[in-house]
Order: C-alpha cells, then sequence, then structure tokens
C-alpha cells in the first residue's frame, strides 16, 4: 500500500455532538462517506470549486462561505499571449443566502447548490450546482469587465466506479479539515460570452472538484496542484497538496488512472521560485518512487486580496505536467503534457 492511512468505508459524521472533530472520521475514502456536520459560527469555512479544462481554455466556479462572508466567484481564461482573462467575484456580507450542504451534491436529498439572481448585474454573480441524472450541472451567469453577459452551461459527467480523493486533516480537535478531492471526470458544454460560443467537447475537456468543509487556523499556507487528462493511453488524474498537512498525519496526495486511485500517504517535496513566475516547479515524493513530475507553467493568475478580516496571497500558475508516476500495484504512467495548475498560496482568514 502507498498509505498508511486508514481507509475508511462506510458512513461517518464529520463530528462529535458539541462540535469537535470525531475521531473516528480521521481517514480517507475512494468515494465520499463524510457527512460535515459542522455546527456553530467561527473559523468555520465551507466551499465548492469547479474547475473544467479544455486545450484552449478553461472556466472556474467557485462558492465559498467564510463565516463572515461569502465569496462567489467566476473565472474564464482563454490560453496563449492574446487570450481574454477575467473574474468576476461577488462578496456577499455574512454569507447571507449561500446555504451549503453536508455532502457533496449527488445523493439522494442533498441540496443544489444556487447562489446569485437569475440575471445578475453590476457586481452580481449566479452559480448552480445541481445534480442530474447524468452528471453534476453547472451553470454560471456574470458580466465581464466590459459588460458582456456570460452563460456558462456544463455537464460533469461521474462515471459508474470512478474513485476520488477524501480525506480528513486534523490539526487539533477543534482545528480540522474535509476535503473531497474529484478529478479526471468528463464534461461536456458551452460558454457564451456576448454572441461567441465557446465549446467544451467530448473527449477533451475534464473536470476538478475542491469540495471542503472544516474549522481552520487564522493563518495558513499551501501548496495544490491538480491536472487531468489522457496520457501514456490512460485516463490520468492528479492530485496533490503541501504543506497544510505537514505535520497532521494526513496528507492529500494521490493519483487517479483509468477510475482507480492510489493514494499516497507521504508528504511531496515542492520546489518552485518565488521570483520567476513562469520557471518549472518540480513535485516529487521522497520517501518512495511514486511521483517524480516538472511542471511547466504557461500562465501565472497572480491574487492579492486585503479586507481586513481576509488577506490573500495566492499565484496559481496553470501549464503542463510531464514525469512519471507510479500505482499501487507497480504501474509506472508517463506524463506527457497534462494541462493543469499548481498554486502557491498565503491566507488570512
Amino acid at each position: 500500500m502507498a498509505t498508511h492511512e486508514r481507509e475508511i468505508v462506510d458512513p461517518v459524521d464529520l463530528c462529535r455532538p458539541d462540535g469537535s472533530l470525531d475521531p473516528a472520521a480521521v481517514g480517507w475514502s475512494r468515494v465520499p462517506v463524510h457527512r460535515a456536520n459542522l455546527r456553530g459560527w467561527g473559523r468555520t469555512k465551507r466551499w465548492e470549486h469547479w474547475c473544467v479544462t479544455t486545450p484552449t481554455h478553461l472556466v472556474a466556479l467557485t462558492v465559498s462561505d467564510l463565516d463572515f462572508l461569502a465569496l462567489n466567484s467566476v473565472y474564464l481564461l482563454e490560453f496563449g499571449s492574446w487570450g481574454r482573462e477575467f473574474e468576476h467575484a461577488a462578496i456577499v456580507p455574512f454569507g447571507r443566502g449561500v446555504r451549503l450542504p453536508d455532502r457533496i451534491a449527488g445523493p439522494p436529498g442533498v441540496a443544489d447548490v444556487v447562489v446569485g439572481p437569475a440575471r445578475p448585474t453590476g457586481g452580481q454573480v449566479r452559480i448552480e450546482i445541481r445534480d442530474e441524472a447524468g452528471g453534476v450541472r453547472l451553470r454560471g451567469r456574470c458580466l465581464t469587465p466590459d459588460r458582456l453577459p456570460v452563460d456558462i452551461d456544463l455537464l460533469v459527467a461521474r462515471p459508474e466506479g470512478h474513485e476520488s480523493l477524501n480525506v480528513v486533516v486534523p490539526w487539533d480537535a477543534r482545528r480540522f479539515q474535509y476535503t473531497s478531492k474529484q478529478t479526471a471526470l468528463p464534461a461536456t458544454g458551452r460558454v457564451r460570452i456576448g454572441a461567441e460560443r465557446l465549446e467544451f467537447g467530448a473527449g477533451e475537456s475534464w473536470a476538478v472538484l475542491d469540495h471542503g468543509r472544516g474549522r481552520w487556523p487564522r493563518t495558513v499556507d499551501w501548496n495544490w496542484g491538480a491536472a487531468s487528462g489522457r496520457s501514456d493511453g490512460r485516463t490520468l488524474g492528479l492530485q496533490f497538496g503541501g504543506r497544510w498537512t505537514e505535520g497532521t498525519g494526513s496528507t492529500e496526495n494521490g493519483v487517479c488512472v483509468d477510475g482507480r486511485l492510489t493514494k499516497i500517504g507521504e508528504e511531496l517535496d515542492w520546489r518552485w521560485s518565488t521570483t520567476d513566475p513562469l520557471a518549472p516547479w518540480t513535485i516529487r515524493t521522497t520517501a518512495s518512487d511514486q511521483v517524480d513530475l516538472v511542471f511547466t507553467p504557461f500562465h501565472n493568475r497572480s491574487s492579492h486580496t486585503d479586507l481586513g478580516l481576509l488577506a490573500n496571497h495566492t499565484d496559481q500558475r496553470f501549464g503542463h505536467y510531464d514525469g512519471r508516476v507510479r500505482t499501487d500495484d507497480g504501474t509506472e504512467i508517463a506524463v506527457r503534457d497534462l494541462l493543469g495548475w499548481a498554486e502557491d498560496v498565503r491566507m488570512r482568514w
């Protein structure tokens, strides 16, 4: 096995009745089995972040409830030196009207996520995340900086048996995070910008979900890297995290090959330049040879926010992964030109 961490196979609550972490919830699973029954207010964070990529562009929808405010956003990037890039974010004081369910959308009875007015104007954003028979429907509406209407309609399939990385990271009994990272999910649909239509075609469009529920420290730093697509004749999803999990006994590292997850229990060695945003990164395991990758960025998305209670310094780089990964059964997969991202984040919230 690639990890010392305990695999959980039965449904479990994240919290005890008093709101503290239930020790039975600490571990990881191949499908979402945790119910994030968080209680009260203070240091509680909930979010749904979907990113869908094609070889030429990507779109990301985020709904987040950070206790004292909600931050909901639509982000679009077209690759290439002349490609468009814009983000439209709506800040909602005290998270009014933003309700995120305890479980991931999909099972009967789990609420859909809908925020914002049906026809947003000005600084407003509309985001819908709804379960359907064919998968998860993602819809988003906003305006570009030059006030063109944006309309997003994407369907993310959940192939039968496709596994994901679900893990609880415990800092202590009162500070902990449940995260579900789902990679290499097929997607189709379109994005309209004014009269222009961007197609997200079958076989070349891939979705990644970052579903988070927890109670966080005031300040934290992290790395996150992910990628999805076809490589070496396989459908491959990469999911890596760093820094924020150190010392907890848990990691959010895994490789999904043709729908089967290999959980990696060791921390990764991340190396990147803080002065050259387009310099290559290296991401490797140190105690084993399971991960040996170079990430080469072609675009840096830099975001600096200081709203008093909330301060965020993010450098998210989009690019391609090359190298190799190895699964639990010893199979080595060549990673060639796999589209994804890697980020360096410093957060005060």
